[in-house]
């Protein structure tokens, strides 16, 4: 394997780093107190990939198992146990475990541990998963067939 293709073409690179620190009040908070910050979207790393922080309390929450036709998503735990669908079986994975899962691949998430937990979601290509994330909040507005249209939009596919 080699190497992808220059991105940047300049001569003496840029002064272009992004800091947000780790203080930073979260882009969306459902109503059951699950917090997503907007780590790196897709519009802002050019496409490259998403990293989102999900932080939710002791309730159950998180999606059945699904697949994505084009991205890959993987999940790095931070704090608390996440059960991770691997496609075969729940994982319970703790702080340090990470779960990548390809395009295709079978997946799902669930606090059921009884506590807090937060973890790094990280998407590649970088879709716009803000649009998804901010449309679950209205699920129960949308009748079944505006569901069923927003899952596909966002490549959700349920199992």
């Amino acid at each position: 394997m080699t190497y992808p293709p220059p991105l940047y073409h300049g001569e003496s690179g840029e002064v272009s780093a992004t800091y947000r620190p780790n203080d930073s009040k979260p882009e969306l908070v459902y109503p059951n107190g699950t917090r997503i910050h907007y780590l790196s979207t897709g519009e802002s790393t050019g496409g490259l990939f998403g990293l989102y922080r999900w932080e939710c309390g002791p309730g159950v929450t998180g999606p059945e198992p699904h697949y994505h036709r084009s991205l890959a998503e993987s999940f790095y735990i931070l704090t608390g146990v996440m059960n991770i669908y691997d496609g075969n079986r729940w994982i319970e994975a703790e702080p340090g475990d990470w779960v990548h899962v390809p395009p295709g691949g079978i997946h799902g998430f669930k606090n059921k541990s009884g506590e807090p937990a937060s973890m790094l979601l990280h998407f590649s290509p970088g879709a716009p998963r803000e649009g998804y994330f901010e449309g679950l909040a209205h699920l129960d507005e949308m009748s079944e067939e505006e569901r069923v249209a927003f899952y596909a939009e966002h490549d959700n596919i349920w199992i």
